[in-house]
């Protein structure tokens, strides 16, 4: 299943304390994305947040790749699950 994940950051810490949950976040997004998990992913600019296309084959694996993220104690994650629609341009015509 795909998921459209809205990921918010709140309250990071400051200083090196901060830096080590960003660089540990960015190796962990690498292994999710190396494992198909996190598909794509947008900054949205001037903010703490993104924007992102996440595969698992069920709510609670989902939640495991989130919670399994150096910075997941300072998210706010909303998830709408996706479906196929019938007229995706990337679909064969029929």
């Amino acid at each position: 299943m795909e998921f459209l994940v809205h990921i918010e950051l709140f309250g990071v810490p400051l200083g090196d304390q901060g830096q080590q949950l960003f660089d540990h976040e960015k190796e962990r997004s690498k292994e999710l994305a190396a494992a198909g998990i996190l598909k794509r992913l947008w900054r949205i600019p001037g903010r703490r947040a993104n924007w992102g296309i996440w595969h698992a084959g069920n709510m609670d694996e989902l939640h495991d790749a989130f919670a399994s993220l150096p910075l997941f104690p300072y998210m706010t994650i909303t998830v709408h699950p996706l479906a196929s629609h019938p007229n995706d341009p990337r679909l064969p015509l029929i």
